[in-house]
């Protein structure tokens, strides 16, 4: 029984206790509503959330080996490199919205939130999908691959929220108060009750996020099937999502080849999965992949797009 205290309970006890403290931490931050968090404040607190992903990895391999460690460093890598195509959605939501920034921190936070629920069954279930029928993993490795294809065919998704089919069920079903400015998500008028776009904003958020989800989760499937490893891998990503928003929302345009560095990615890891009954591929070569072709789109958009700096 203390053996399975030791090896198997202590790290998601210890995961759960990072988590719980850092969202704690930032809904006293969302607290403070009059006060819109600076670029360089966010870059700073983006360096934070980032350091304590990395450092995880030093738990990682204290409970589970090299191996393990590896393979979380290559799924958060992944992850947060996703999160970044997350980041533009997020912005021209909430540009066509007219929600304000002092405003969209609620939003992100209640998103990610959801976003850490939602990864974690879509994960759960995925495994345990792979491990029952190992066919998936040749559904997962062709949906990766058409992926990374679209990518580099269409240079990007067009977002048009207005367009989203869960924000025009909710507009059907639930009157909206579009004139309103405030941060609140419910409002009382006339005796009735009316969403806000600040709520609106919420649902196109999180409807954005399940689509990225389906790109994501099996892509850190295809690096690892180990439960703890994939769900911390993700969340780790995911939780310094809106620090990174507010640090590069100024600048993200600046980051249009990092299409082809995520392109790149999902097609490896897609033939990955695809050919895994056949090749095995060493982890640390899958971990190298990554660093390269993401560390290169980024350099190369940023070396490419220094002039277009602006106010940035």
């Amino acid at each position: 029984m203390l053996s399975f205290l030791q090896h198997e309970l202590a790290p998601w006890v210890v995961f759960a206790a990072i988590v719980g403290t850092a969202m704690t931490v930032d809904l006293a931050l969302v607290g403070r509503k009059q006060v819109v968090l600076s670029p360089r404040t966010a870059f700073r607190w983006s360096l934070v959330w980032v350091g304590l992903g990395l450092g995880f990895s030093l738990a990682v391999w204290g409970w589970y080996g090299a191996e393990q460690a590896q393979q979380y460093l290559a799924g958060y890598l992944i992850e947060i490199s996703l999160s970044i195509d997350n980041l533009f959605v997020f912005l021209v939501a909430f540009a066509t919205l007219g929600v304000e920034l002092r405003y969209q921190r609620s939003v992100l936070f209640w998103g990610i939130i959801a976003a850490v629920v939602l990864r974690g069954a879509f994960i759960v279930a995925g495994i345990q999908l792979i491990e029952r029928l190992h066919l998936v993993v040749y559904l997962f490795g062709a949906l990766l691959v058409y992926t990374a294809w679209r990518l580099v065919r269409t240079q990007g998704v067009e977002v048009d929220p207005e367009r989203n089919p869960l924000v025009r069920l909710t507009r059907r079903l639930f009157p909206v108060a579009a004139d309103y400015r405030g941060g609140r998500y419910v409002i009382h008028r006339d005796g009735r009750r009316y969403l806000t776009t600040v709520a609106v904003a919420l649902v196109a958020v999180n409807s954005a996020d399940l689509v990225f989800a389906l790109d994501s989760v099996p892509a850190v499937l295809a690096i690892t099937t180990h439960t703890f490893v994939a769900f911390t891998s993700n969340i780790a990503a995911v939780l310094g999502l809106r620090a990174l928003y507010f640090a590069l929302a100024s600048s993200l345009e600046r980051f249009e080849y990092l299409t082809w560095g995520l392109a790149a990615v999902l097609a490896f890891v897609g033939a990955k999965m695809l050919l895994s009954d056949v090749v095995h591929v060493p982890t640390v070569v899958s971990l190298g992949v990554v660093v390269v072709a993401i560390g290169v789109s980024v350099l190369l958009s940023l070396r490419l797009t220094k002039g277009d700096e602006g106010g940035a």
